[in-house]
């Protein structure tokens, strides 16, 4: 599996198959989905979840 669209990813969580905030590139969302839900659910045997959120302004002082 090549994974040019993946930027970072990291194990958060280990119980029951564990969780990973991922860093995907927009254009590669679809195809990161794909192919990480289909290896995942033929190695562990449990459909993956995935959620998708966007990166917002950050903190900033309120007024």
């Amino acid at each position: 599996m090549e994974n040019q669209w993946l930027i970072s990813s990291h194990m958060t969580g280990g119980g029951f198959g564990g969780c990973t905030v991922s860093l995907v590139k927009d254009e590669a969302i679809d195809t990161f989905i794909k192919e990480v839900g289909v290896t995942y659910e033929a190695k562990i045997e449990i459909k993956p979840e995935f959620y998708i959120a966007e990166i917002g302004d950050g903190a900033c002082k309120i007024s």
